[in-house]
């Protein structure tokens, strides 16, 4: 039974595999966190936008 376990820790097959999973999770990971630090900021940025735009429409209306 020793055998079979020092076998399968020495097996390297799928380290490969393993290490790609890990670094797609980080990179999903980080864009995920990225994206929740400038959300706030974008939706402020996008509302004062809409509004001069509904300023300058409300001037050319009258």
């Amino acid at each position: 039974m020793k055998q079979v376990f020092k076998t399968f820790f020495r097996d390297e097959a799928g380290a490969v595999t393993v290490d790609w999973v890990v670094i797609t999770a980080a990179v999903v990971g980080m864009a995920a966190v990225s994206f929740w630090a400038i959300e706030d900021t974008s939706l402020a940025l996008l509302d004062a936008a809409g509004n001069a735009v509904d300023r300058e429409n409300d001037g050319f209306s009258k």
